[in-house]
C-alpha cells in the first residue's frame, strides 16, 4: 500500500518520497533578481528524489503584484536562476519554476509606467482584499484594465517565452499557475469573468486562455516537462464559480484530451483544495464542508488521466491518507515547510514540527523568517 514515503514515478522523473514543496511567495528577489538566499532557501528543502516548485514566478513585467517576486522574463532573471536551480539538482531533488501572471491582484505602484493591471474584467477586487505593498503595508486594489482580444495572445506568448527561459536555466520544468484568483483563474471563474467575446460566457469560452497557454507551452517545451494548477472551489482575490465542480471537470476533460491528441501526458495536475487560505485572511476566504471538498477532489482525481498532486493545508495525517486512500499521488505542502526546512525528515519519523512566523514571510530579510528555521535537534536562532 503506498504512502507518503512510497516512491512514485512522475512522468519521466523517479521520485523517492511524495511529499512536496508547495509554491510560495516569499519576496526575497530584490527587484525581481532571485539572489544566492534563494539558493540556500531551496536546498534547506531539497531532498534527494524529491520535487520542489518555486514561488510564483513572473512571465513578463506587467505579471508582478508583490514586492520583490522573481522573475524570469531577461537574461540577468535567468542566469540568477540557473545558479539556484544547479543547487538543488546538487541535491538530487526536481524542481520546476511556476509561471506566473497576477492579472488584476496588483497595483500601479507594480506595473511599467504606474499602468493599471489587466484582467478579463474591468472590475476591481473587492476591498475585503488587500493588496501587500513594497513598505509593508496592505492597499487597496485599484481599477484594472480590460485586456483586448487581440492582446491575449500576447500574453500566451509571454508564458511561451518564460517557459523556454525556465529551460535555457536548467528548471526539470514549469507550473502554470491558473489557480488562487490571478490571471488565468480571473478568466476561468464566471464570478470574474464577465466578457462578450470568445474568452467569456460559456465554460468553453472561459477555458479557452488556459489551453492556449498550455498548448503554447507544451509546443516549446514538451508536456512532459509541464504542470497546471487551478483551485475551481477557492474563493480567493474574489475569484468564485457559480459551479466549481464542473468548471474543474471541464479543465479537466480538455486537459486529457490534449494528452490523448499529443500523445504524451503532462507531468502533473496539482489541485488546491477549499481549505486552502491566503495570507492570514482566513476569515475572508469561503469555507466548504470537508465532505463537499472530498467529493470534489475525488470526482477531479478519478477524472484525470495522469499524476495528480494535491495541496491545501495537509498535516501528516491528511496527507498519509489522502495517498492511502487513493485521493492523490503527491501532496505539497506549503507553510509548514517554511518553519521545517527538514519537513520530509520529520514527517517520516512523525517528529515534532516547529511554528511559523507569519509575521516574517514576506519580509526582504535574507535570513531571519527565511533560512533561519531549525533542522530537527538544532535550536532555533533568536528572531529579533
Amino acid at each position: 500500500m503506498a504512502d507518503l514515503f512510497t516512491p512514485y514515478k512522475m512522468g519521466k522523473f523517479n521520485l523517492s518520497h511524495r511529499v512536496v514543496l508547495a509554491p510560495m511567495t516569499r519576496c526575497r528577489a530584490l527587484n525581481g533578481i532571485p539572489q544566492p538566499a534563494l539558493a540556500e532557501y531551496y536546498t534547506q528543502r531539497a531532498t534527494p528524489g524529491g520535487f520542489l516548485i518555486t514561488e510564483g514566478t513572473m512571465i513578463s513585467d506587467t505579471a508582478g503584484g508583490f514586492p520583490h517576486v522573481p522573475g524570469i522574463f531577461n537574461e540577468e532573471q535567468v542566469r540568477a536562476w540557473k545558479k539556484i536551480v544547479d543547487a538543488v539538482h546538487s541535491k538530487g531533488s526536481v524542481i520546476f519554476c511556476q509561471l506566473w501572471h497576477v492579472g488584476r491582484a496588483s497595483h500601479q505602484v507594480y506595473q511599467p509606467h504606474g499602468a493599471a493591471p489587466i484582467s478579463s474584467t474591468g472590475v476591481p477586487i473587492s476591498k475585503r482584499w488587500r493588496i501587500l505593498m513594497p513598505d509593508g503595508s496592505h492597499g487597496i486594489y485599484p481599477k484594472p484594465r480590460v485586456l483586448k482580444t487581440l492582446e491575449i495572445l500576447e500574453v500566451v506568448e509571454h508564458y511561451r517565452q518564460a517557459a523556454i527561459n525556465a529551460i535555457e536555466a536548467g528548471f526539470d520544468g514549469i507550473e502554470i499557475h491558473g489557480a488562487h484568483g490571478y490571471l488565468i483563474d480571473q478568466f476561468l471563474k464566471d464570478g470574474i469573468n464577465d466578457r462578450t467575446d470568445e474568452y467569456g460566457g460559456s465554460i468553453e469560452n472561459r477555458c479557452r486562455f488556459l489551453m492556449q497557454v498550455v498548448k503554447a507551452v507544451v509546443q516549446a517545451i514538451g508536456a512532459d516537462r509541464v504542470g497546471v494548477r487551478m483551485s475551481p472551489a477557492i474563493d480567493h482575490l474574489d475569484a468564485m464559480d457559480s459551479d466549481p465542480l464542473h468548471l474543474g471537470l471541464a479543465v479537466i476533460e480538455r486537459l486529457n484530451k490534449l494528452q490523448e491528441e499529443s500523445c504524451s501526458s503532462l507531468t502533473y495536475l496539482h489541485v488546491t483544495q477549499p481549505r486552502y487560505t491566503a495570507y492570514g485572511q482566513t476569515e475572508s476566504s469561503r469555507q466548504g464542508n470537508e465532505d463537499e471538498e472530498a467529493r470534489f477532489m475525488r470526482a477531479w482525481k478519478r477524472a484525470y488521466q495522469g499524476t495528480f498532486i494535491c495541496s491545501g493545508g495537509f498535516t501528516r495525517e491528511l496527507g498519509m491518507k489522502a495517498v492511502i486512500d487513493g485521493d492523490a499521488d503527491l501532496v505539497s505542502y506549503g507553510r509548514l515547510f517554511i518553519s521545517n526546512p527538514d519537513l520530509v525528515h520529520r514527517l517520516k519519523v512523525n517528529a515534532p514540527l516547529s511554528k511559523y512566523n507569519r509575521k516574517t514571510f514576506y519580509t526582504q530579510d535574507p535570513v531571519v523568517g527565511y533560512t533561519d528555521y531549525p533542522f530537527l535537534g538544532q535550536t532555533l536562532v533568536s528572531r529579533l
